[in-house]
């Protein structure tokens, strides 16, 4: 069995891009992330070291995104969800989504945004 924590909307300004103007000013970028985990035992004992610190993990997500800038927003997403699956040992997986609304696409569009998944390897 696996419950989630949901963190959606972490807003971030950073400047992760290819071309010469996203590095240099920036932009607004997005993060949602998903945890995969069994709470149960911290429900039952109302314990937050028994469950990922929501809190801690926002910290961690942002600042990651708000760092070195990447050229890929794929690096970001990948770096965070593997840190975050490094730091809490209660995490079956984790999904980090970034969001760039305003990538530098000549149409018109909603929203660009990739998808990291990382889990546990069991054996």
């Amino acid at each position: 069995m696996a419950d989630r924590i949901e963190l959606k909307g972490l807003a971030v300004h950073a400047n992760h891009g290819v071309l010469p103007h996203e590095t240099e000013h920036g932009q607004a970028f997005t993060l949602d992330i998903v945890c995969w985990l069994d709470f149960a035992d911290a429900a039952a004992t109302d314990d937050l070291t028994k469950t990922v610190n929501y809190a801690e993990l926002a910290q961690l997500a942002y600042d990651i995104a708000a760092g070195t800038p990447k050229q890929l927003i794929e690096t970001v997403a990948t770096q965070i969800a593997e840190e975050a699956l490094a730091r809490y040992a209660v995490l079956h997986a984790v999904e980090v989504t970034v969001h760039k609304p305003h990538a530098p696409i000549p149409l018109v569009f909603d929203d660009v945004a990739v998808v990291a998944r990382r889990s546990r390897k069991r054996l």
